[in-house]
């Protein structure tokens, strides 16, 4: 059990001794993170408070920085600016096996040759703990765990699965103040993700640790974190619950990379007409309801162009006046849902429609070229500045 605060941390590698300098008239090699003449910025101000328990989850794209922010927190990246206090101590020179924490990779790690009590062991016997404590511990980890029964196995008669489980088990045995989790369920198909995920989450109930959890999958994200920190090339874009960065996305980054399918974009213009803030685009027309008004306000909005984004689950097919309309170009079956793939003003808009009305008829799906009009309300209307920033906060 720990609290965790990691103050203006910061991440720099610095240029290789042997790096070239390009030459004149060579085209520029692109990259999102921050280049300073001390070296590359991998991760940048990270500021997060952790409280006794709480399970985070750093997500954001291949490259954001969120494995490097978890190795820096372990002691296996060496930490270039900031500080990180575990349970109120500052650790930033405090050795990796003096700082409590355990790490579970994507990889398993496990020892070829040992069976699965003596991987499970073996950290216990580093501490030269005694035996009868160690075969308590691992017992009590594999019951929770459910592979008591593969304790006298290697690790090659595992399935994927029960070896990443076996890793988990190595790890929560020492009792951690903190639990790191790196990606750990990467490497398994679809079904034994989804197992997995309801496995962590039990485990979470049953054992008293602070976890911090690294993904780049939304799904695992929104499931698995008591708060998700979203990031983007070494900044934090967004830290909150699943609801609220979902509800709430601060900017269109959060926007597009939480929620599946992601939320579609439309060219829009802000109007305040009569005291009242209206969206419109296409030719079409939309009041904004009293929650946003509000919110709206407060911030001072004025007229401008913006960035509309409507989640596909918000969008209403509709025959009626102030509708938009579209063409299907792919129609995707996902048993109860269909997602209708459409061209719209020049853009890519997907609507997600059920296949069966309340009665329990099936509704016409919708197929190739089929023309369609939808329309949604002003209550599920996120609003970006020219910046991408949500104006309501």
């Amino acid at each position: 059990m720990a609290t965790l605060n990691l103050k203006g941390i910061t991440k720099i590698y610095p240029h290789s001794g042997g790096q070239k300098k390009p030459k004149k008239g060579a085209p520029e090699k692109k990259t999102n993170l921050q280049v300073t003449s001390e070296g590359v910025v991998a991760v940048q101000s990270f500021d997060l408070d952790i409280k006794d328990k709480e399970f985070i989850v750093l997500v954001g794209p291949s490259g954001c920085g969120k494995s490097t922010t978890l190795r820096m927190v372990a002691g296996l990246e060496e930490i270039s600016g900031g500080e990180l206090y575990i349970d109120g101590q500052l650790v930033n020179d405090v050795e990796p096996k003096n700082r409590d924490i355990a790490m579970v990779f994507q990889s398993y790690a496990l020892y070829p040759h040992m069976t699965v009590y003596e991987n499970m062991a073996f950290p216990l016997k580093l501490r030269k703990m005694p035996r009868d404590e160690i075969d308590r511990r691992v017992k009590e980890a594999a019951e929770t765990l459910d592979i008591t029964q593969y304790l006298d196995r290697k690790p090659k008669a595992l399935s994927g699965g029960q070896r990443q489980r076996v890793a988990i088990g190595r790890a929560i045995v020492r009792e951690p103040k903190v639990l790191l989790m790196d990606e750990p369920l990467s490497n398994l198909d679809a079904k034994l993700r989804n197992q997995m995920r309801a496995e962590i989450i039990k485990l979470r109930q049953k054992i008293n640790t602070t976890f911090m959890y690294v993904t780049h999958d939304q799904t695992e994200a929104m499931t698995l974190g008591d708060r998700i920190v979203i990031m983007k090339d070494g900044f934090i874009q967004q830290i909150g619950t699943p609801q609220e960065v979902f509800d709430h996305p601060a900017n269109l980054f959060v926007a597009g990379f939480i929620g599946t399918p992601q939320m579609n974009y439309f060219d829009a213009k802000l109007e305040k007409d009569g005291g009242k803030y209206i969206v419109s685009t296409g030719g079409i027309k939309v009041e904004l309801s009293p929650e946003k008004q509000k919110n709206l306000a407060a911030k001072n909005a004025g007229s401008q162009a913006i960035t509309l984004g409507v989640r596909p689950s918000h969008i209403v097919l509709s025959q009626g006046e102030n509708t938009l309309s579209a063409r299907v170009e792919v129609s995707e079956m996902m048993g109860s849902e269909v997602y209708l793939h459409t061209n719209t003003m020049g853009r890519d808009v997907v609507i997600i429609v059920p296949t069966m009305d309340l009665q329990g008829n099936h509704k016409d799906t919708f197929g190739q070229g089929a023309e369609v009009r939808f329309t949604f309300s002003g209550s599920v209307c996120h609003l970006f500045d020219g910046e991408g920033r949500n104006l309501e906060f």
